[in-house]
């Protein structure tokens, strides 16, 4: 319910922005008729169109989002149609006649541009159509979900309320603009030029829309209009949703945090037992388990257990492994039991080969349960990479803690839930660990850039004149200069939801960057064929600030489906232009990360 009200909430804040200017004047065009039969039946069209739509592009997959352009296109056409029947009443007379003639009738008054309930509730679908792309923080946080859980009759719920929340406003704006319309017409008997004026209107959202204003201009001017007034929803409802990253729910939740979240124990309260949380939910659901047959609670019971979730190209999770992997090593005669859940964030992360290679190359010992349906995931209500939860020896979740850092206090809770279970003669603590390359701790004090999605599902600042061409290859170009956290591609691309694709070579990407390391998730053409690559450095090889996937001379090679880190600054202050050039084709750039 908390999250309904929220999706709600979010919907309804969509009036501020001008995301949704595009679809404004095809509810004011059906306010001369009865609300009942013109404005409701259009906005629930509208917000039924939006929920499945969305829906199918969260847990469908890249052949939704082709379904939903398709729907764009008959929408456009639709709804150019309807704005010429507006402007012109011949136009309206020849458009109705023959489907009249059919039986299907678009208006229940020949001469009206369709103005009966079948007439609204269709122009509504294809309003939905069109308004589908638009999207929040608290939106993205619904569809993260949908990502992350699979289908589920919540998702569509959520997605619904959204939508309701959006229609209501938009119901407001139509209540309020009969008034003003009925009062023109009385004083200036301007309704056929009222008329008029309205299908002018709905002609001009359609031509922006085909131009892809409604997910360019408008969009950004959406993101710097209602992001903070939706931020503050979501720290007013759920503030543990807001207080985890620092990049917003949906990245917050997708990426994990630097920002800690620990239980009462670990956060200095007074010394004594750390409090229950919970029991140990089912470890069931797995699809493999590596180094190790398959663990249930019964088990497990006796041991203290540390249960880590990560994903093998998450760099938050990379530079906290040294960490886990030291406690392990230290503490697993003595009765700890350590358990990877490695929940996927990209596709390649669920093919158990390539989380065999992950293990076997960070030197993963412990078992680890490929969790590839999120079921673990979900038993545990978990929401971050990384994630550590800490069971004592009854089966008990006794702390808790997201992201990085804090990892003193975490060997402390660790080492008195073994005393707790009898366990005597600890070792000692250690040193902290160190890791080295990709698992080497961030810089904190240098980082300005934040993580940033290559594919247009969640992409950010993207830089290249024309936007992006979504699912069809398109040839991209710099701009003559990219301002602080901006990117952009050069070469023939085809982006896709999660991930962009060369389609020819040489291609390249662009980020201007403020930060000690930079990676890059990248993986290989579809074939599995190496792709060559070259990085510069402020238009320079990157020398001795080349990364442990570079050499020094900029040159690399893609081989596998993982993350690359391609530049280790000794001097990270300030500014920097970095850029990957590909010198084959097939290459897939998933994101960026800093440290």
């Amino acid at each position: 319910m908390t999250l309904a009200v929220l999706a709600f909430l979010g919907g309804a804040l969509t009036i501020l922005s001008p995301c949704i200017l595009p679809v404004v004047p095809f509810v004011l065009a059906r306010t001369e008729q009865p609300f009942a039969r013109s404005t409701l039946p259009l906005l629930t069209g509208m917000a039924a169109t939006f929920a499945a739509i969305s829906t199918l592009a969260a847990v469908g997959g890249a052949w939704a989002v082709h379904v939903n352009n398709y729907g764009r296109i008959a929408a456009l056409v639709l709804l150019a149609v309807f704005a010429l029947a507006l402007l012109s009443r011949g136009f309206a007379d020849r458009v109705t006649r023959p489907i009249v003639a059919l039986g299907a009738r678009l208006s229940e008054q020949r001469g009206e541009a369709g103005t009966g309930v079948t007439s609204s509730f269709v122009l509504g679908v294809a309003t939905g159509f069109l308004w589908a792309p638009c999207a929040g923080p608290i939106l993205g946080l619904i569809l993260t979900g949908a990502a992350l859980k699979g289908p589920s009759t919540q998702t569509t719920v959520l997605l619904l309320a959204y939508a309701l929340g959006a229609a209501a406003s938009l119901s407001v704006v139509a209540a309020a603009s009969t008034r003003v319309i009925a009062a023109l017409k009385r004083t200036f008997a301007a309704g056929e030029w009222l008329r008029r004026a309205l299908g002018a209107l709905v002609m001009l959202a359609v031509a922006s829309i085909a131009l892809g204003w409604d997910t360019g201009i408008l969009t950004r001017l959406s993101a710097a209009g209602t992001n903070g007034l939706e931020q503050g929803l979501i720290a007013r409802i759920d503030p543990r949703a807001d207080g985890a990253g620092t990049q917003g729910p949906m990245q917050g939740a997708m990426t994990g945090s630097m920002t800690a979240t620990m239980s009462g124990a670990m956060t200095g309260r007074p010394a004594g037992e750390p409090p229950v949380e919970g029991e140990l939910p089912a470890l069931a659901g797995a699809v493999a388990w590596l180094n190790s047959p398959p663990l249930t609670r019964a088990a497990l019971r006796g041991k203290v257990v540390l249960i880590d979730f990560w994903t093998y190209s998450c760099i938050n999770c990379l530079r906290a492994l040294p960490y886990v992997k030291s406690w392990w090593e230290r503490y697993r005669a003595a009765g700890l039991l350590v358990v990877g859940v490695h929940a996927p964030e990209f596709p390649f992360e669920k093919e158990p080969g390539n989380v065999t290679r992950a293990v076997h190359d960070l030197g993963i010992t412990y078992p680890v349960a490929l969790d590839n349906n999120y079921a673990i995931w979900q038993a545990f209500g978990n929401e971050y990479w990384p994630a550590h939860y800490f069971i004592d020896a009854q089966g008990r979740i006794r702390g808790h803690h997201f992201g990085e850092g804090d990892y003193a206090d975490s060997e402390r809770l660790i080492r008195q839930l073994l005393m707790e279970a009898g366990a005597a003669n600890l070792p000692g603590n250690g040193a902290p660990a160190q890791g080295s390359g990709i698992e080497a701790a961030a810089d904190l004090s240098a980082v300005g850039s934040p993580e940033t999605y290559v594919g247009y599902e969640r992409a950010e600042n993207f830089a290249s004149p024309g936007g992006e061409r979504h699912d069809q290859p398109y040839g991209y170009r710099t701009p003559a200069a990219l301002d602080l956290n901006q990117w952009a591609l050069a070469g023939n691309w085809r982006v896709e939801p999660q991930r962009a694709v060369a389609t020819t070579a040489p291609a390249a990407i662009e980020f201007r960057f403020r930060a000690r390391d930079l990676h890059l998730v990248l993986g290989p053409a579809a074939a599995g064929q190496p792709v060559r690559f070259r990085v510069t450095l402020d238009g320079r090889a990157p020398g001795a600030d080349h990364g442990v996937d570079v050499q020094a001379n900029g040159t690399g090679r893609v081989t596998g489906q993982r993350l690359y880190q391609l530049l280790r600054q000794a001097d990270p202050r300030g500014e920097h232009t970095f850029r990957i050039e590909f010198l084959d084709p097939g290459v897939q750039a998933y994101s960026f990360t800093f440290g």
